[in-house]
């Protein structure tokens, strides 16, 4: 990190909230103009012009553009506009067999990326995997480099991004892992460690279908079943750390036990291992996701039962999210959308057995979301850091 940028990161940590506010609102909606940007805030244009001062002279953003915009009849308007790569941030999701790394810009906008293979889930081999991808990023950076300023590392589980301590995470095996610690010491740039669900929810708020939506939720379907939630205009985090995790409701048989070692959890039946586990059993045999897929779409009774099974809890676990929090929106995402046709029927169905008057005006969308998606939002919680 260089002077200049160091520069820029500390004016937007020393914000005051009225500032923090009409940055936000340039990075998410840029261009706007100050008339806009003092109308979506709520603060006059003369504090908006005050708070625009000093992030145009940092070079965060630029009111050079020609005056396009209309204000006023016959007074047009001077659009004020982020600047995109004034900082990189570097985005990496953590999962259970390999590292997903990108470099982006401000927007999140994706300028490289690149994948590690994990053969450990030993926490140290994984902090050395992600530095080597981190310092694989940077090396393809080139002139940018000196404007990286943050980084973010999502992990699936019960994550303390105060102290950036992962509590608990059934799918590495961890308990109790100063992650953010350890990455801090090497790398030259601030850490952010952050739940893969809330940042791929801080992305989506920011930059994806939830930008202009007051509330809503993601849920991800796949290797866990995980939520985020997004109320009244901030994304929850919870007291410690921990909010919607839908995956580890109480909603299906005891007989069940989920890979967190409780039993009756929604993912102990509708995560993907749960569902492999199932369609095996009925065949006498391992079977691999791909093939139970195949299997379920050619009609074999055990693998369509699976799906229905899972689609079922998913479906009751949506509704008792939505009956308990009332989002307008609900976003189901995750690597296991792919196979979505497979859950849609008894899913949709259950949800509108269980879901509670009015809360049903909620509109369910489906994103297929990369891993590349999630690791975006790896560094929009690090990009977050830096403004909130």
């Amino acid at each position: 990190m260089n002077d200049e940028t160091r520069a820029r990161t500390a004016l937007l940590g020393s914000s005051s909230d009225a500032a923090t506010r009409v940055f936000t609102t340039i990075l998410t909606r840029s261009p706007i103009s100050r008339i806009d940007v003092a109308r979506l805030t709520g603060l006059s244009q003369a504090a908006v012009t005050k708070a625009v001062a000093p992030l145009v002279a940092a070079g965060l953003v630029d009111d050079s553009r020609d005056p396009t915009l209309t204000g006023l009849p016959g007074r047009p308007v001077s659009p004020v506009a982020l600047v995109p790569d004034a900082v990189v941030a570097l985005g990496v999701k953590v999962n259970a067999d390999e590292l997903i790394g990108v470099a982006t810009d401000l927007t999140t906008r994706i300028i490289r990326s690149d994948r590690l293979p994990l053969t450990s889930h030993d926490p140290v081999a994984v902090t050395d995997a992600i530095v080597e991808l981190c310092s694989r990023l940077r090396a393809e950076l080139g002139g940018l480099r000196s404007r990286l300023a943050c980084i973010g590392v999502a992990v699936s589980g019960d994550v303390d991004t105060e102290t950036g301590v992962v509590r608990d995470s059934a799918q590495m095996g961890w308990r109790g892992v100063e992650l953010g610690a350890a990455l801090s010491e090497r790398l030259e740039a601030e850490v952010v460690v952050e739940n893969d669900v809330r940042a791929l929810t801080i992305g989506e708020h920011w930059f994806g279908v939830g930008l202009g939506t007051s509330s809503f939720a993601i849920v991800t379907i796949g290797r866990g079943i995980g939520s985020g939630l997004h109320l009244n205009g901030e994304v929850v985090e919870g007291a410690y750390g921990v909010a919607g995790e839908i995956g580890h409701l109480p909603l299906t048989s005891p007989d069940r036990v989920c890979a967190c070692g409780r039993r009756g959890c929604v993912e102990a039946v509708a995560a993907t291992n749960a569902i492999v586990a199932s369609v095996s059993a009925g065949h006498g045999r391992p079977v691999a996701i791909d093939e139970a897929v195949e299997l379920a779409r050619a009609g074999d009774e055990q693998a369509v039962l699976a799906f229905a099974e899972a689609g079922k809890v998913i479906g009751a676990a949506i509704a008792s999210l939505v009956n308990m929090v009332g989002p307008e929106l609900v976003i189901i995402g995750g690597e296991g959308v792919a196979n979505f046709d497979l859950l849609e029927e008894a899913l949709r169905a259950s949800y509108a057995e269980h879901v509670f008057a009015s809360a049903d005006r909620a509109r369910i969308v489906v994103r297929p979301h990369t891993f590349e998606d999630w690791a975006r939002g790896a560094a929009a919680a690090a990009i977050r850091s830096l403004v909130v």
